[in-house]
């Protein structure tokens, strides 16, 4: 089964709920923001969206403004702030088995959908 890694407050992360159950699409929601990852988990999770901890920052967030932007960071202390502050990941996550987006476009969460 689908697992989507979803903020409420998020419109994409809504949006992308709206296209499942509009496909009629079986999902289980973990709502990362009540349930943060665990280091462990978020290095997993980047092995399954094939990126670099960096690139599953949203470096527009306050937090990551204020505490992190223009510091020399390794992969561990990237790792470190998302499981900190879990609002700092980017959303919503599709996962399917050993495999997942980040699905903020529909045609791109379709393509998955369908590869898979």
């Amino acid at each position: 089964m689908l697992q989507i890694l979803h903020n409420p407050r998020c419109g994409k992360s809504r949006n992308c709920l709206v296209f499942l159950n509009d496909a009629n699409i079986q999902f289980e929601i973990i709502d990362y923001i009540k349930n943060p990852l665990t280091a462990l988990e978020i290095k997993t999770m980047l092995k399954k969206l094939n990126l670099k901890p960096l690139e599953l920052v949203r470096q527009k967030e306050t937090i990551w403004i204020d505490n992190y932007k223009g510091k020399l960071l390794n992969d561990e202390a990237i790792i470190s702030a998302i499981a900190t502050y879990p609002i700092l990941m980017e959303r919503p996550i599709i996962i399917d088995g050993e495999e997942a987006i980040i699905g903020r476009e529909a045609v791109k969460i379709k393509d998955f959908l369908t590869n898979n």
